[in-house]
């Protein structure tokens, strides 16, 4: 049975008790423990990985890690529990038979993701081809959640080079209205700086901070490009956006969607999204195509899965070193992961705060020994 407890200025769960994972075999936990020592890439041999994108320890001793995961082809893998999943903290492994540990998919939660939407409406785009861009936008939109925020952008002639058609919104309606009145008629097209602003907008309130109150805690951010990839005039080149999303601390993902019968440009599309942690479409001149990549850019945004943990660390207000790893298929015996950081705070004491600590302490019971680990021995300072 599901529990939803909310609260002010701290991430909203959707928790579901389930039943502690299967026991492993003796020889499937020392295959585990291996594996987490195994050196990970980007992309592993395997062909996954991952990429952590916020630690969040408002709860502690229970932390909560958000992360992607990807393919060879950037796509999401699907249906991760437990049995993928490995944690390791200072150094030492938890041991996946205490259940100390759950993995579930922001798709089954109540944080909210943005996406602004980038719509080239230019002059090189009219006709079919924004015909489609506006109808893949709406799809999006009438496929979102309701948490969910869009923002859209429009290539114009403006001074700034686009215009804001909707900022941050979470009613499909509002928002279907709006872009209905976008037209493909700009003389040129300062596509750079149309992205860039979304960049710019999508670090306004930034990522786990509140935009207008307890129901809006922001997880991710993306940004979603549908043009042709021609630039005209642009103040910032596209070595300047390029720096722009390899300095940020937390990445935006651009997914772009290039639609024309002419690819020249496309390679600017493809450059911007690889650079991003995003992913490229190139649809060409099958611009019927639209709709079904944009269903595939939600089902990524969607895709993303949380780990809450227990911490064993007694609160010290420091910083301590953790890793995530993910085993793909389920008992290959490989793991890649990714290195982060959590804190060890004490948790405020009120009511709010309590209640959902209560839920969690339910979901995740402390062990009497206060070992997660594998092997013998408590936790340590």
């Amino acid at each position: 049975m599901a529990m939803r407890v909310e609260s002010h200025g701290i991430p909203r769960l959707r928790i579901a008790r389930r039943r502690a994972p299967a026991l492993c075999s003796g020889a499937a936990l020392v295959a585990l423990l291996v594996a987490l020592f195994t050196p990970a890439a980007a992309l592993s041999q395997e062909g996954y990985g991952l990429k952590i994108f916020r630690v969040e320890s408002g709860l502690y001793p229970f932390v909560q890690v958000y992360f992607r995961t990807f393919d060879a082809e950037m796509e999401p893998l699907v249906n991760l529990n437990e049995l993928n999943i490995g944690v390791m903290v200072k150094g030492r492994a938890y041991d996946p038979v205490k259940a100390q540990y759950r993995i579930s998919s922001i798709r089954d939660r109540n944080e909210a993701v943005r996406t602004v939407l980038v719509i080239d409406s230019s002059g090189s785009m009219a006709g079919p081809a924004c015909d489609e861009a506006r109808r893949a936008a709406a799809r999006f939109i009438d496929s979102k959640r309701p948490q969910d925020q869009v923002a859209i952008l429009a290539i114009s002639d403006s001074k700034d080079g686009h215009d804001v058609i909707s900022n941050f919104e979470r009613d499909a309606g509002a928002l279907g209205r709006r872009l209905a009145d976008i037209k493909c008629d700009a003389k040129t097209s300062r596509l750079y700086d149309a992205i860039a602003a979304a960049l710019k907008m999508s670090g306004m309130v930034s990522q786990g901070k509140s935009a207008a109150g307890e129901t809006d805690y922001i997880v991710s951010n993306s940004i979603v490009v549908m043009s042709n990839g021609r630039d005209e005039g642009s103040a910032v080149t596209r070595d300047d956006l390029s720096t722009r999303i390899s300095s940020l601390a937390v990445p935006i993902p651009i997914y772009a969607i290039a639609a024309s019968k002419d690819s020249t440009n496309f390679k600017n599309l493809e450059a911007l999204s690889k650079n991003s942690f995003g992913k490229y479409y190139d649809v060409g001149e099958t611009l019927s195509r639209m709709q079904k990549v944009i269903e595939g850019i939600q089902n990524i945004q969607l895709s993303d899965y949380v780990v809450v943990l227990r911490s064993y660390v007694p609160v010290d207000g420091e910083e301590h070193p953790m890793k995530l790893g993910v085993e793909y298929p389920s008992r290959s015996g490989k793991m890649t992961y990714e290195a982060t950081k959590f804190e060890a705070l004490e948790a405020p004491p009120i009511p709010a705060v309590k209640e959902k600590l209560a839920v969690l302490n339910q979901l995740i019971p402390a062990l009497p020994d206060n070992n997660p680990y594998m092997g013998a021995g408590a936790a340590t300072k």
